[in-house]
């Protein structure tokens, strides 16, 4: 896992959502710069699709969801985009196992205030989605608490 680096993140809060609310909707999009490792983190009540690269799809997604009154953080990432592109589903699997307590680590220092204000959020499940059209790269894994990703 590369180091994270507070001052390599850049965080923005979209419309609707301020430093510490709503918890639903709130949405992360977590994009980087190949070039200079920069982190870019957009919190919203949606996705920041416009700030997403469609042919790459290595973009990090996370929102906060309920189910039978438990809080889970839910994260997706996208190992290929089918059958018909040049993805190398194993690499990406890799590479993105390998970046992802990076990215969860960004994640949750670049929305700190929010667990600031929401202690208990810190100790909800997260849940990663490895998405793929190949099943043995379709995964659910519970990835532990945000506890483990602070700094």
């Amino acid at each position: 896992m590369t180091t994270f680096k507070p001052e390599k993140l850049s965080v923005e809060y979209m419309h609707g959502v301020t430093s510490t609310e709503p918890v639903i909707p709130r949405r992360y999009t977590l994009t980087h710069s190949d070039e200079t490792g920069n982190l870019f983190l957009n919190i919203g009540i949606r996705y920041a699709w416009e700030k997403t690269n469609p042919a790459m799809r290595d973009e990090v997604l996370g929102e906060w969801i309920t189910h039978e009154n438990l809080f889970y953080y839910f994260v997706y990432v996208y190992i290929d985009l089918g059958p018909s592109n040049n993805f190398v589903p194993s690499k990406r699997d890799e590479i993105f196992r390998r970046e992802l307590p990076l990215a969860l680590t960004a994640m949750r220092y670049g929305d700190r205030a929010f667990f600031n204000a929401h202690p208990p959020l810190k100790n909800a499940p997260v849940m990663v989605n490895f998405i793929s059209a190949y099943p043995e790269y379709t995964k659910q894994e519970n990835w532990g608490t945000f506890q483990k990703f602070s700094i």
